[in-house]
């Protein structure tokens, strides 16, 4: 009786063909507990898959929540989360670099509301300058991890989820205005153009 108890204990609440988070990997599915023996110790690991990244991970139970594994975030966090991306965009004035380290810890959290702040504050529409390339390598791991999360916790495709995020995304009082900035001057240069025809 107590060793059931005890099992159930040191599992955390996890367990087998369950979705979680890794905080480093984001998205993985558990596909079984097993023992191994590791220099004269019993230790018992979830075996973790992120079946998109071909991976497998072995994290020893006791070991979980200290390394950040955790369970798919509530539908309200991922509703929060789809709100954060209608916000305006946060950017620091501060060196490149140290921006791109907090983005990348940020990422890494497992936080589902930081790594959508990373996807909002990163987020270039068509209307917008170019990203650099290590801009637009954060935020494609901050939008890969958010598209997993949401599909997985609203039982949807990737494809649908990223739509669900776009449809956010252009909700931002930024983005609206910078569209609107944009499309006025393109009239006003399709303007001068048939000014100049006439």
């Amino acid at each position: 009786m107590t060793t059931a108890k005890k099992t159930t204990a040191g599992r955390q609440g996890f367990k087998t063909g369950e979705a979680v988070v890794y905080p480093a990997h984001g998205v993985g599915r558990i596909t079984a507990i097993e023992e191994q023996e590791i220099a004269g110790y019993k230790l018992e690991l979830f075996v973790v898959s992120f079946e998109k990244d071909k991976m497998v991970l072995r994290v020893p139970t006791a070991k979980a929540n200290s390394v950040g594994m955790r369970k798919l975030a509530e539908p309200e966090v991922v509703k929060k989360a789809l709100d954060v991306l209608t916000g305006r965009a946060r950017v620091k004035r501060t060196m490149w670099s140290r921006r791109a380290q907090e983005y990348e810890a940020k990422i890494n959290s497992g936080d589902l509301l930081a790594v959508t702040e990373v996807v909002r504050d990163l987020f270039r529409s068509e209307a917008q300058p170019e990203q650099s390339y290590s801009e637009r390598q954060l935020y494609e791991a901050a939008l890969d991890r958010i598209v997993r999360e949401i599909s997985s916790v609203n039982r949807i495709t990737e494809t649908e989820a990223l739509k669900l995020i776009e449809q956010s995304l252009a909700k931002s009082p930024r983005r609206a205005k910078a569209e609107a900035e944009a499309e006025g001057e393109a009239e006003a240069e399709s303007d001068d153009i048939q000014e100049e025809a006439a």
